[in-house]
């Protein structure tokens, strides 16, 4: 019966001796790609943001809209004299 309960023993200490624990790579690396692809969206954003932003855009407008004036104002066709 000692060796029974004496093997049983040793069985369990070994067992627990060679099942630790471990941390899960997979859920922190999961998370990590998680968390890269929310920044990656967030710049992405960010961009199309800027792009569209309409103040990024008047300045060119107007810039075409005086263009395109001048030249119907020149050629007698049309436009908005600047006074």
């Amino acid at each position: 019966m000692k060796k029974l309960i004496l093997s049983l023993a040793l069985v369990v200490a070994f067992g627990t001796s060679f099942i630790s624990c471990r941390e899960n790579k997979k859920a922190d690396d999961i998370e990590d790609v998680a968390d890269d692809v929310n920044d990656a969206m967030d710049d992405v954003e960010d961009e199309v943001k800027d792009m569209t932003d309409d103040d990024a855009t008047d300045p060119v407008e107007n810039t075409i809209q005086e263009g395109v004036n001048e030249i119907q104002e020149n050629t007698g066709t049309g436009g908005t004299d600047d006074i």
